[in-house]
């Protein structure tokens, strides 16, 4: 198989010329002068969407989309306004770039945290269009279903019996875009509960976003180090908490329901 299908290429030359503030605040954040970004795709209000300056993929078209002005924000403190507005303009410009042919699929993350991948504190999400490469492809269905924790208005959230990468990871699952602000709700409550309840030694996570099926599915994961066992060997291990936890994030933000 081409390896150009499969993997992707990073260019170190590019990779240690960008700035990290993800853990030393003593480095300037870029984004926080706006007026001196570059490469301006759209913008409403506090959001921007921009090409990456530092774009370490080869054979992608990379973006990044700041979420607000306020560099010590984050995802689980905003109003539930600038939340809506946030997610609706994020997928809004995913599924855009998904419509070009120049693209086999097209990546919609964010990173949080230290152990997450990022390098910038600033909260931002990515928007990235692959030439060669269907992440599609890699993935199970299987992996997107798991126990049930809520359900409203056609929205699924459930935390995940055979995780990607293991022990817990949550789902949502959004049938009709037309609620995509209860999906924004339920990424939020989420995140909420993965910093300020789930583990306290927890500072990290990602979101990610996939189009299945004509459906929009989005995995919320908690990051730690990595086992070893996924490392080595790709085998994911499943936590014995799943049903204390789906207990836990009922009863501190759905009522006990």
């Amino acid at each position: 198989m081409d390896i150009s299908k499969t993997h992707l290429v990073f260019d170190t030359a590019i990779g240690g010329c960008k700035p990290v503030t993800v853990i030393n605040k003593q480095v300037e954040c870029p984004f926080c002068h706006r007026e001196q970004l570059e490469g301006v795709i759209a913008a409403e209000g506090e959001l921007l969407l921009l090409k990456n300056k530092y774009p370490v993929l080869q054979d992608a078209f990379q973006t990044v989309l700041i979420e607000t002005c306020d560099c010590d924000s984050e995802l689980s403190l905003y109003s539930r306004e600038h939340l809506h507005r946030l997610l609706q303009f994020g997928v809004q410009k995913w599924l855009e770039m998904s419509e070009d042919k120049q693209f086999k699929s097209v990546l919609f993350y964010k990173n949080h945290g230290p152990y997450s991948g990022g390098t910038i504190r600033h909260p931002h999400m990515q928007i990235v269009g692959l030439k060669n490469i269907d992440y599609r492809e890699n993935m199970k269905p299987e992996s997107f279903a798991g126990k049930l924790v809520r359900q409203d208005q056609g929205v699924t959230l459930t935390v995940s019996d055979r995780p990607l990468i293991g022990f817990i990871e949550f789902n949502i699952r959004l049938q009709n875009i037309k609620y995509l602000t209860v999906m924004a709700d339920y990424i939020q409550i989420v995140v909420k509960y993965l910093l300020h309840d789930f583990n306290k030694h927890i500072n990290s996570y990602n979101l990610f976003f996939y189009q299945l099926s004509d459906e929009i599915y989005v995995k919320i994961v908690p990051r730690f180090v990595t086992s070893p066992l996924f490392v080595g060997y790709c085998i994911p291990q499943v936590s014995s908490r799943i049903d204390d936890v789906i207990l836990d994030i009922r009863q501190k933000y759905f009522n006990g329901k």
